[in-house]
């Protein structure tokens, strides 16, 4: 079928914000995704370039915001997020490992991933750790095992940990965790676009689904979200 929408020259590039902490095998799905994603293009009326911007962000910190529990953290919810990770890696025939121990402390990867200037070498450095840990089962809450996948992905391993130690980088994930929370996220991964939040590492097609021009009806939204609940649980 011949391509309905053309790129659009010289158009600044459309951007998504991926929040995301590499503690959530959820994340190391979407991660995945990213470039298909750039690769359809920001659509509307005409194909536009589309740049994915990462953003590290404290899990635990979303978590405590909103008061929720992680899903490691309720062993119903632990097995099926596991049962479900190998069960999504089997059907795509992804290589899955996982991490030594689950949760782990996923802090200094953020940080370095935090301490690199560019987006492109964040992104670079995230998906590199994202990969080690899903994938091939490396501990990333280890600082030696951190040097070695940072060196092993082009960057200066002991450089970055020692700027992810210094109170400036550590400042910019806790201030990137609050701005999440402010723009409403609540969990990883959450893609935003236009001001609009996707959670989970299934929202792919919602994405592309937007960026092709779908949307829904906002003000019955707003209308669904005035009316009173019927009934509420004790706390």
């Amino acid at each position: 079928m011949e391509e309905r929408v053309l790129m659009a020259a010289g158009a600044a590039p459309r951007q998504v914000d991926f929040y995301f902490d590499p503690v959530s095998p959820y994340v190391w799905l979407a991660a995945r995704a990213l470039d298909r994603l750039e690769q359809a293009g920001g659509r509307v009326p005409v194909r536009v370039p589309l740049q994915v911007h990462v953003v590290p962000v404290l899990f635990a910190g979303l978590l405590k915001a909103h008061g929720n529990l992680g899903p490691a953290e309720v062993p119903a919810k632990r097995t099926y997020l596991f049962r479900d990770m190998m069960r999504e890696a089997a059907r795509r025939g992804l290589p899955f490992a996982g991490p030594p121990g689950h949760p782990f402390n996923p802090l200094t990867a953020l940080r370095m991933c935090t301490a690199l200037d560019g987006d492109a070498e964040r992104r670079a450095l995230a998906l590199a750790l994202i990969a080690a840990c899903w994938e091939r089962g490396e501990d990333i809450s280890d600082a030696a095992v951190l040097a070695r996948l940072a060196d092993a992905a082009g960057f200066d391993g002991k450089g970055l940990l020692e700027r992810a130690a210094t109170p400036a980088v550590k400042q910019a994930v806790v201030a990137a965790t609050d701005a999440a929370i402010a723009e409403g996220v609540f969990g990883v991964p959450t893609f935003r676009l236009d001001g609009e939040l996707f959670w989970g590492g299934d929202r792919i097609e919602a994405l592309l689904w937007r960026l092709d021009g779908g949307a829904i009806d906002e003000e019955q939204l707003r209308g669904f979200l005035a009316r009173p609940p019927l009934a509420q649980r004790p706390r």
